[in-house]
């Protein structure tokens, strides 16, 4: 940059001299096309674009020259020079003033400053009069940049038809700057747009060394990670350096990504795929920037593999009418004093204007429709109707600039300017307001940073099997519309996808975590690089790539997948499971042995061992263990309010009622041997009368506990989610646990009462075994019930039911068993022992 102060200060000094005399700067002669006109339009292109130096082997001074021609910078050119007749010819653009052009060409960046300064200086002998009103160009940002440098000192506008650094819309830096291309940072963005659409997240980059690549990457970097899309790696790419060029190689063998953005100029993409083309690399989806994506001439065959299904955004397809005949029809004696004019010639049709070179002599007749190349690709115009609407720019602000009406300028009220007036610090002003359509419907106006509205096609190259290639437009992108409707693909386009795909190449680091895991960022790796957990027990997550896991409502558990709460599976004990089914088959059975046991007792109500053992009360006891077997069934079944309170109640009072008839049949025992004592009438105490008493006594006071157990805090079904995390148990809760053991407690107590009076009368004689047998019935009642207690507290959920029910059926089945199956088997199947003197047999002397 210092070489460009130094010219900077020394043309400043040569045109802002105090007397303002104007002076020539530098070297002077690259001006290669003019026209004269009252106003004047400058122009810089690169027609020849490499340099090479001749060192003459130290002999002799070196020096550089030219040896390449850049046909599409000579179709910029040549679109100036139509445009500028174009607008001569209109008679409401700029009318009665006529506009001319001064383009100049250079080759090096230095070469163009020079010709940026003579364009400044005039450029010829006329002095300030010669100089131009506002610069078009350059292609490259970069140059771009070094000129306005010096423009913008000088208050002259410049306009650039292809500098898409996202750098020059800084105003403070380069205040006269304004363009027709959209900023690279548009496209940054509609590139960023694309990847996400196709949902690819994880890509390579490849980029030039100059300003406009490493510009554009930083800021694709930028907004690429706002939109999640991770970088894998961004190598420069160099023409000389081998090292980069291997880096290159290496990273796209290796690499996992399958998109690569190749983000660099033409020129440098012309130098790229001619040695990338030279190693097998293939798998890759190329996605590249607007300098080069609607290049066809850079197709090949050995480049099918790369290219092949190539995706980028390109400037918008425009017809110019006129512009195609215009070009084609070129003649050397259209530009006779131009040098350029003939190089170009001799390159298209191989032949030479120099009378000493013996090779096919050029006539200038030569039809230039024969010829294929950049310049006579007339097809379509995307760059080259960004020239077309910077020279329009240009004439526009100047007619807006000398419009007079009442002695002022009606957009800005100041004072009338005549073109002898026009300076460029006032064509800077009204670019500012320019706002227009161009004949061919481009409309052009500018933000506040100088930027115009972005448009871009998007486009996909389709190779044939020529190696030849077809670039299809397949959508838009157009910043001037809705948010929602700036992307958009054509309907029923053929996509052709890289990589040898049928189908939308998948890249990404790593698959989106499905629903049922998390999605976790991994700190050591670029946040695409995440790590998927499954979702902890009970929760879940019902989205890809759910950043936490959702907690399942306390009625509801997860699916197998963890990707939605389902309700949690309700268990109670049923009469269709098998358990369910057994005990109640168990309590059916201990039914119909009491009610048969009960009918052979009536069919033999009337024989010595039913009565000597107290009829009355051993049907009462009968009646109260069917009673018991059917009150199990009440546990079994779907928990409700009533059945809750039914199944406890009924449990304990039939027991307590059970439990009654065995301690009295107890002490009847007792009282019948008192009886038999000499001068003993202890009966007449404890007779039939008595006995009912007492059996309605005992269950009375069991009534009383539970009319206070359920009006105070009675059973309730409850949802118990306790012991089983992924299903409910369905149960019956006690309310007041005081109550429930308050019930126990008394039917225990009655039995140890009863298995104490049954023990003290275990000895009487033999007659009298029913004591023996209620103490074993009662051993039994009392071993079940201690043991249940353990049982029922420890028991999860239905289990605990069936405890309970298990403890009523056995305890009840002892019952029934030791103190009824040994009469009945007597009855049924010993009669002979069914006879008074066998129960009346002589009693041993013994005592209680």
């Amino acid at each position: 940059m210092g070489w460009i102060t130094i010219i900077l200060f020394t043309l400043l000094a040569g045109i802002r001299s105090e007397n303002q005399t104007c002076k020539m700067i530098g070297q002077t002669g690259f001006m290669e096309f003019s026209k004269e006109g009252d106003l004047i339009i400058g122009g810089i292109f690169s027609m020849t674009s490499t340099r090479e130096l001749v060192d003459n082997g130290y002999q002799a001074l070196p020096y550089a020259y030219c040896k390449k021609w850049n046909d599409r910078e000579l179709k910029f050119a040549r679109t100036v020079i139509f445009t500028v007749e174009e607008i001569n010819r209109d008679t409401k653009l700029l009318p009665g003033v006529s506009l001319g052009y001064k383009l100049y060409n250079g080759c090096g960046s230095e070469n163009l400053i020079r010709a940026a300064v003579e364009a400044i200086n005039g450029g010829d002998s006329k002095g300030c009069n010669g100089r131009i009103q506002a610069l078009l160009g350059h292609s490259s940002s970069g140059v771009s940049e070094d000129i306005n440098i010096i423009l913008s000192s000088l208050s002259i506008p410049q306009v650039s038809h292809l500098s898409t650094c996202a750098c020059l819309s800084d105003k403070r830096l380069y205040p006269t700057f304004f363009r027709t291309v959209p900023s690279d940072r548009f496209q940054i963005i509609g590139l960023v747009q694309l990847m996400k659409y196709f949902d690819w997240r994880w890509v390579g980059i490849v980029h030039s060394e100059g300003l406009y690549s490493k510009e554009g990457t930083t800021e694709f970097v930028k907004e690429a990670s706002k939109e999640g899309i991770c970088v894998e790696y961004r190598l420069p790419y160099s023409k000389t350096s081998k090292i980069k060029l291997d880096a290159i190689v290496e990273a796209l063998r290796e690499s996992s990504s399958k998109v690569v953005l190749l983000f660099v100029s033409l020129s440098y993409t012309k130098s790229f795929l001619s040695e990338i083309e030279k190693y097998n690399i293939t798998g890759k989806q190329w996605v590249g920037s607007e300098s080069w994506i609607t290049q066809a001439d850079l197709a090949s065959v050995k480049r099918k593999n790369i290219l092949q299904g190539a995706m980028g955004f390109a400037l918008p397809q425009a017809s110019i009418p006129g512009l195609g005949e215009f070009l084609l029809s070129l003649k050397p004696s259209d530009e006779p004093h131009s040098t350029v004019i003939k190089a170009f010639w001799e390159k298209f049709f191989g032949c030479s204007f120099s009378p000493s070179n013996t090779s096919t002599k050029c006539t200038g007749a030569e039809d230039l429709r024969t010829v294929s190349s950049d310049y006579t690709d007339v097809t379509y115009f995307r760059a080259e109707n960004n020239v077309y609407k910077a020279v329009y720019l240009v004439a526009y602000a100047l007619h807006a600039l000398l419009q007079c009406q009442n002695g002022s300028n009606p957009i800005t009220g100041k004072s009338c300017v005549t073109t002898n007036d026009v300076q460029p610090n006032l064509v800077l002003e009204y670019i500012k307001y320019v706002n227009f359509t161009t004949q061919n419907g481009a409309k052009v106006f500018f933000d506040e940073n100088g930027d115009s509205v972005a448009q871009y096609d998007i486009v996909n190259w389709q190779m044939k099997e020529d190696g030849s290639a077809e670039i299809v437009n397949i959508g838009q992108y157009d910043t001037s519309v809705p948010e929602e409707q700036k992307f958009k693909l054509k309907e029923n386009t053929k996509i052709v996808w890289g990589g040898n795909s049928n189908q939308v190449p998948r890249s990404v680091c790593r698959e989106p975590c499905p629903p049922g895991t998390r999605k976790a960022i991994n700190k050591r790796k670029p946040v695409c690089c995440f790590d998927c957990f499954e979702c902890p027990e009970g929760t879940i997550s019902n989205q890809t790539d759910s950043p936490e896991c959702l907690i399942c409502p306390s009625e509801f558990w997860p699916n197998e997948k963890k990707d939605q709460c389902l309700p949690k599976p309700t268990e109670y004990l049923s009469y269709k499971e098998i358990m369910g089914a057994l005990l109640t088959g168990l309590g059916c059975v201990g039914m119909f042995l009491s009610l048969l046991t009960s009918i052979i007792f009536l069919t033999h109500k009337e024989t010595p061992i039913v009565k000597a053992n107290n009829s009355e009360l051993s049907f009462l006891l009968l009646f109260s263990l069917k009673l018991c077997f059917l009150c199990s069934l009440t546990f079994i079944g779907r928990p409700s309010e009533w059945s809750c309170m039914l199944r406890h109640t009924a449990f304990g009072i039939t027991f307590v009622l059970c439990i009654s008839c065995v301690l009295g049949k107890t002490i009847v025992v007792l009282m019948a041997f008192r009886a038999t004592l000499p001068g003993s009438n202890v009966m007449k105490w404890f007779g039939p009368a008595q006995q009912r008493l007492s059996v309605l006594t005992f269950t009375f006071i069991q009534v009383v506990i539970c009319i206070l157990w359920l009006t105070i805090n009675p059973p309730f079904p409850k949802m118990n989610m306790k012991y089983y995390k992924e299903k409910i148990i369905l149960e019956c809760a006690l309310g007041s646990a005081v109550g429930f053991w308050a019930v126990l407690g008394y039917i225990g107590l009655l039995a140890l009462l009863c298995f104490i009076l049954a023990f003290l009368a275990r000895k009487l004689p033999d007659s009298f075994n029913e004591a023996k047998l209620i103490t074993f019935s009662m051993l039994i009642f009392c071993a079940v019930w201690i043991t249940f207690i353990p049982a029922y507290v420890s028991s999860p959920g239905k289990f605990t039911v069936a405890v309970e029910i298990f403890a009523i059926l056995a305890s009840s089945f002892g019952l029934l068993a030791c103190i009824f199956f040994p009469k009945c088997y007597i009855i049924i199947f010993r009669p002979e022992q069914n006879s008074k003197k066998h129960l009346m047999g002589k009693i041993p002397p013994r005592t209680l």
